[in-house]
């Protein structure tokens, strides 16, 4: 776990939304960190400092002037040995006592004395949230490196509508572990497909495959978390994307195959994770299809292979793909590594217990060209991303990421 054993210094300003700091705690410490808790004055009118030490374990630190807390814990102390400082909720004030450097209260003394990782997370009235001021001052602290986890859309406790909810606990725990998750993918820009794609047989049926996206999503999360780019093309799924991945979405075949070679001279790594239809109905009927007490023939035609084009195209590229087998696993899986001129093959057995669709786990061997078969047991689906990106990391695309970097460098000229 990336935050196991992380040591997360929460501050908790006053607003409404200090009660999701209590889910925050549950989820962090969920995942092994030591969360230490902080509040403003004003954070206490909201939510006591008694419910978030039960949940953290540790006693809350809320006065800079207090002798026990100063002796024990210290503002500097507090600084110095947080991996990573969340503000959450972050109010209007807080930030604009942050931009500016103002410390009158434990928080933003603490604040001051940082020198890691800092994210804030906005809460507030939507009005008040799309204030200049306010924008001004969030862009001063982004300016300096701050995180901004910006605040999600809808209902707010004012009796207003927009943007100022405070982001969801689970989303803040995502960004947390972005910010704390080696970066060795940075300066990458890897082109993701997952999920299955839909071949209409008439307006309201079609033709599709198991395959429920989990391995895409969390190759799409996991390179995200290391410092990539990444561009996410998803058949239909309700998944949620990870945080800043861009989802570019589609039903078909033909949609998905159209996005990713418009997609591909975007990207320095392309990884084909998505289960695309092999086959769809020759003729799509206009109106829906009526029930017939006679049997009724579909007649298929192949939809053709995508990938050995784009691997004539690659240049410095690399592309990975997927084998989903029932049979002769790795006579199949090195069969289409030659055909499409992949650098890397993922096979797993669908039939096996635990590496089947819309299951958590996976069961998968890595296949190079050399021939050489990396064979490993039931392992989580995000476990297995890192194990693949693990690879793809080690074949350092860099010509094609400096290549692409000196393209953007000149396009805003």
């Amino acid at each position: 776990m990336a935050l196991a054993g992380k040591n997360i210094l929460l501050g908790v300003s006053g607003g409404i939304a200090a009660y999701k700091a209590a889910e925050l705690i549950r989820l962090l410490v969920a995942r092994q960190a030591r969360v230490q808790v902080m509040m403003t004055p004003n954070a206490a009118q909201f939510i006591t400092p008694l419910t978030l030490q039960t949940l953290s374990g540790r006693p809350v630190a809320s006065q800079t002037f207090d002798l026990g807390q100063e002796s024990q814990i210290g503002h500097i102390r507090l600084a110095d040995t947080a991996d990573v400082i969340v503000i959450a909720p972050a109010s209007a004030d807080l930030i604009a006592k942050a931009a500016v450097g103002i410390a009158d209260d434990l928080v933003t003394t603490v604040l001051l004395a940082a020198h890691g990782p800092v994210a804030f997370a906005p809460a507030m009235n939507v009005h008040m949230y799309a204030h200049p001021t306010v924008r001004e001052n969030l862009a001063r602290l982004a300016a300096r490196g701050v995180t901004v986890i910006e605040p999600a859309v809808g209902p707010l406790a004012c009796g207003y509508e927009g943007q100022g909810r405070l982001c969801e606990p689970a989303s803040i725990v995502e960004q947390v572990e972005h910010l704390l998750t080696p970066h060795d993918l940075a300066g990458q820009r890897l082109l993701i497909s997952a999920g299955p794609t839909q071949e209409a047989i008439d307006p309201v049926r079609f033709v599709s495959n198991r395959s429920s996206g989990k391995m895409g999503y969390a190759l799409a999360r996991a390179a995200w978390m290391r410092g990539a780019e990444v561009r996410l093309i998803s058949g239909p799924t309700a998944l949620p994307v990870p945080g800043s991945v861009t989802r570019i979405s589609t039903v078909s075949a033909e949609e998905m195959l159209r996005a990713t070679s418009d997609n591909f001279a975007w990207c320095t790594i392309l990884v084909m994770a998505a289960a695309v239809a092999d086959f769809r109905p020759a003729v799509v009927a206009a109106q829906k299809i009526k029930k017939r007490s006679v049997r009724w023939r579909m007649e298929l035609e192949p939809i053709a292979d995508q990938l050995p084009g784009l691997a004539a195209r690659k240049g410095s590229r690399r592309i990975i793909g997927f084998a989903a087998e029932t049979e002769a696993l790795l006579d199949n899986a090195r069969a289409k590594l030659q055909h499409k001129k992949l650098d890397l093959i993922v096979a797993n057995d669908v039939t096996a217990e635990g590496a089947g669709f819309a299951v958590d786990t996976n069961i998968v061997s890595l296949i190079d060209p050399s021939g050489r078969v990396e064979s490993h047991p039931k392992l989580s689906k995000d476990e297995v991303a890192n194990l693949i990106l693990d690879r793809v990391a080690a074949m350092k695309p860099e010509a094609a990421a400096r290549r692409a970097g000196a393209v953007r460098v000149l396009s805003r000229r």
